[in-house]
């Protein structure tokens, strides 16, 4: 039996590879390399793994419906990690068509081959975007999500009802896990806390939205790898399960972790803040910790160090 992870080369999906390959299962690793960041680094992100004969890689889209179809008729997938999706909230204000096309269609496509080919269980990545600007915090599974501020978070979604759909027609297992900004090694370059390491190290002006009072849930990612196999390993039918660190930190004191830790001084543009984002994410994991046993352990602080010993090894 093997298990099936779209978007495996890309930050989140290359470590929960890793993961899987150490738990001894067979990988195959489905990943079309969208140039939304250098095709180059995605490759890099599964160096470790080739060194395992038990992953595959295939090159290929979940857009690509014959050729995903051809992925379960030679292989006995016995379980789905769906990772691949267009990322990034301001991009999908550019293009929502093709976030919607993508997101939508592409998971639509995947749910309903992994439903057609009998595999056991299947795990969405879902984002906390979804939960928008909502001032109940911190943010619950049982939270009314009707109002997504971009079409990403809208498109995730639709994902997630239409997963809840296949569940409600074929009984078919699935989980919708929302992800709250995940970072670490290999963290893609134009997320906040990579780009801001970078441009503070090189002395470029940085752009702070929102004046630097938006508040974020970072979450360090050997715990969401953590908290993924958690769901992986438990039984379920339907559900939505957040994973995040319960903990928020200002864009300005991030700021002031980052020049304390590259002992640098930032140079900052404080701008008003932009369309499609959220002022603030927090995630309630009490689902997660009773149900599927997760154990978040890192501070931003913390996970911050070890972010840094990554960037210090692989910068230019």
């Amino acid at each position: 039996m093997s298990v099936l992870v779209t978007g495996g080369a890309g930050f989140i999906g290359s470590h929960l590879c890793e993961a899987l390959l150490k738990k001894g299962l067979s990988v195959i690793c489905l990943d079309n390399f969208d140039p939304f960041y250098d095709p180059q680094l995605k490759h890099a992100n599964l160096e470790l793994c080739h060194k395992n004969e038990k992953f595959s890689l295939i090159n290929g889209d979940i857009l690509d419906k014959n050729q995903l179809e051809n992925v379960f008729k030679t292989n006995a997938v016995d379980a789905v990690f769906h990772l691949a999706a267009l990322a990034g909230v301001r991009p999908s204000i550019q293009n929502p068509a093709r976030y919607a096309h993508v997101n939508v269609v592409g998971t639509t496509n995947l749910l309903e081959l992994a439903q057609r080919y009998n595999v056991k269980k299947c795990l969405l990545a879902s984002t906390s975007s979804i939960y928008g600007n909502n001032t109940k915090v911190p943010f619950s599974e049982s939270d009314l999500v009707n109002e997504p501020v971009s079409p990403y978070a809208a498109s995730k979604r639709a994902a997630e009802l239409m997963a809840y759909n296949m569940h409600h027609l074929y009984g078919f297992p699935v989980a919708c896990i929302r992800f709250f900004t995940v970072y670490g090694p290999r963290q893609r370059p134009e997320m906040a806390i990579h780009k801001f390491t970078r441009m503070i190290d090189q002395g470029e002006r940085i752009p702070v939205f929102n004046h630097g009072h938006c508040l974020r849930d970072y979450t360090y990612i050997d715990d969401i790898i953590q908290g993924v196999l958690g769901v992986y390993d438990t039984d379920f039918s339907f559900d939505i399960i957040n994973l995040g660190e319960s903990q928020t930190i200002s864009t300005l004191d991030l700021i002031t972790l980052i020049e304390e830790q590259l002992g640098k001084k930032a140079r900052l543009d404080l701008l008003p803040a932009q369309d499609g984002d959220v002022e603030q994410t927090f995630a309630d994991i009490s689902k997660a910790k009773k149900d599927y046993g997760y154990d978040p352990k890192f501070s931003v602080r913390d996970g911050f160090s070890l972010f840094m010993a990554w960037y210090q090894r692989i910068k230019k």
